[in-house]
């Protein structure tokens, strides 16, 4: 077959070809770091830089199913549930206040006058810069944590929406007002449920950098927690429990996307249509 067939710009793979150039990139992957670690292994047994799948497995098994000698829990459910506690609490504030000031400040006029520009200069700020600011003000406790993830989403967030807002039709609103509508009727009626999936989609995309804040603060000043996990054991150099805790940490973000983009299929058809 010619490969203008499945690479060229009028190309349509099968299902099963697609599924199988998705897998290419994974098992390439896996096939060079397998030839790479057995290498390495067998110049230096001791090696710990490309650790074998085998001790890797063990070391994650050992993790998920042996309780600690000092504190009894199960290390990786109990970091992951503290990760995850904080992941999520940071995110759904981000968007529940990103998507007030979002909605608010494009509807209004005077308000997006007043707050474009300063919404600009704040989703700039790198968040990373402001952590020992957040360690200063609240302690290094959760809020500390919860409150970077937080400052990194929510200006983001907003700012989108805002602009996504503009975008939309003014008709609608003058319509909508014209047919008597209230203000608050044109917000949270017309306007609010147009922009739900665009927030989804927002929050789907802004997870990648809420992992980094929340690994980054973690290894910081945590005492659980998969950032936390993999800043205690690279003092050891124990590369089997820092790459299974990335993979772990990647697949729960593949997770939390994945969720997100079903419930914007589901719930919201039509979304895609207009793309």
């Amino acid at each position: 077959m010619k490969p203008s067939r499945f690479f060229g710009l009028h190309a349509q793979p099968s299902a099963g070809f697609s599924l199988f150039l998705a897998a290419l990139p994974f098992v390439l992957l896996l096939v060079v770091y397998a030839v790479a670690s057995d290498a390495r292994i067998a110049e230096n047994p001791d090696d710990k830089l490309l650790p074998s799948f085998t001790s890797m497995y063990d070391a994650i098994i050992r993790m998920a199913t042996e309780p600690d000698r000092r504190s009894g829990a199960l290390l990786l459910w109990s970091d992951t549930f503290a990760s995850m506690t904080r992941l999520l609490v940071g995110v759904v504030l981000g968007s529940v206040i990103g998507l007030l000031i979002g909605l608010n400040t494009s509807i209004y006029p005077g308000l997006r006058a007043l707050s474009r520009s300063f919404l600009t200069f704040l989703s700039i700020i790198p968040p990373l810069t402001i952590l020992p600011i957040l360690f200063i003000i609240f302690g290094v406790g959760e809020t500390a944590k919860i409150a970077l993830i937080f400052i990194g989403t929510v200006f983001v967030i907003s700012r989108d929406l805002q602009l996504y807002v503009m975008q939309m039709p003014r008709e609608q609103i003058i319509k909508a007002l014209t047919l008597g509508a209230s203000e608050l009727a044109v917000s949270y009626r017309v306007v609010l449920p147009q922009i739900m999936p665009r927030l989804l989609d927002t929050t789907r995309l802004t997870l990648g950098a809420a992992w980094l804040f929340l690994i980054a603060a973690e290894m910081i000043s945590a005492t659980e927690g998969l950032g936390y996990r993999i800043g205690l054991v690279r003092r050891y150099l124990a590369m089997d429990v820092i790459i299974p805790y990335v993979l772990w940490i990647t697949l729960l973000g593949f997770m939390l996307d994945w969720l997100l983009r079903f419930a914007v299929e589901k719930l919201y058809p039509w979304y895609g249509l207009e793309k």
